[in-house]
Parts: structure tokens; C-alpha cells; sequence
């Protein structure tokens, strides 16, 4: 974080408070990942219906895991001071839990860049999240996109980070 000689700073705050674009030209091209995780709480009921597949709209889950894997390729045009990136790789997983009740998501991204793919793999996340809201809401308009966050990034100067 720094110290009192060096006080913390946001990245994307210029001297003038301005917001701006990380300037990434100097840096290292790496091979950069990051992978981050989210989950829909519903009824047991709306549950069952998605893993019949039986759903009013069609395939939930797979349409989510499309969702959130387009979604991710256009971060840079939904976050207004991201780096359009050329992805390598973009993985979205869908799993059921019935103790939840509910749909955890969880997407992984790769690039070999300037800059990392947190926001991607964040991106991907929120976009499958309400891609299943959506396709679920009219029979169960109770449910809760809960729990987005990063797990783990790798690449760059900072190093390697883990939830722990």
C-alpha cells in the first residue's frame, strides 16, 4: 500500500483528481490471469427448473456461460477506463448447489498483455449472474446476485494474488 512517504494512490486519479487511462506503454507484456467468482441465490423451485432446462426462455446455464464470455471481450467498452485487450482465453463455469439454493459462476481469463484481466473475469461474472436473473425472473423475481469478487490474479509486477 505504501508508506508515509508514499501514501497510497488510486491508479486511474491523475495529480488534478482527474479521472484518466493508466498509461501501461512501459510495462512488461506477461502472460496475465485472473479468475473471480459470483453466485444467484433463488427458490428451490426456480432451481429445479434451470437443471431441467425446462425454463421459459430456453438453456439458462448455457446461455450464461455465452453471456459472460462475450461479455468479458467487451469490458473495455462498459468500464470506461479499460484497456481494450486481446484475450487468449476466457472460461465460464456454472455449477448448481442445492444447499444455496442456487447457481455459482465463476469465470477465468487469460491474456499475454500489458495490463491484467481482473475487470474481465469481473465483467463475465455480473453478465452471467443477470443473464440467469433474467432468463429466471418471471417465476422467481426474489432472487440475489451476491458474492462478485476476485479470487485470484497473476501476471504483471504485482505478482501473484489469492483470496485467502
Amino acid at each position: 500500500m505504501g508508506d508515509a512517504a508514499d501514501p497510497p494512490k488510486l491508479s486511474h486519479i491523475d495529480a488534478t483528481g482527474a479521472a484518466n487511462m493508466v498509461d501501461v506503454a512501459d510495462k512488461a507484456v506477461t502472460d496475465r490471469i485472473a479468475v473471480a467468482e459470483g453466485r444467484v441465490v433463488m427458490l428451490p423451485e426456480t432451481l429445479a427448473l434451470i437443471e431441467s432446462g425446462n425454463a421459459k426462455k430456453g438453456d439458462v446455464i448455457g446461455t450464461a456461460r455465452l453471456a459472460g464470455i462475450m461479455a468479458a471481450k467487451r469490458t473495455h467498452e462498459l468500464i470506461p477506463l479499460c484497456h481494450a485487450l486481446l484475450l487468449s482465453k476466457v472460461a465460464v463455469e456454472i455449477e448448481a448447489d442445492a444447499a444455496l439454493p442456487g447457481l455459482h459462476v465463476r469465470a477465468s481469463v487469460r491474456t499475454a498483455g500489458q495490463t491484467g484481466v481482473e475487470m474481465e473475469a469481473l465483467t463475465a461474472v455480473s453478465v452471467a449472474c443477470l443473464t440467469i436473473y433474467d432468463m429466471a425472473k418471471a417465476v422467481d423475481r426474489g432472487m440475489r446476485i451476491e458474492g462478485i469478487r476476485v479470487l485470484e490474479k497473476a501476471g504483471g509486477r504485482s505478482g501473484h494474488w489469492q483470496v485467502s
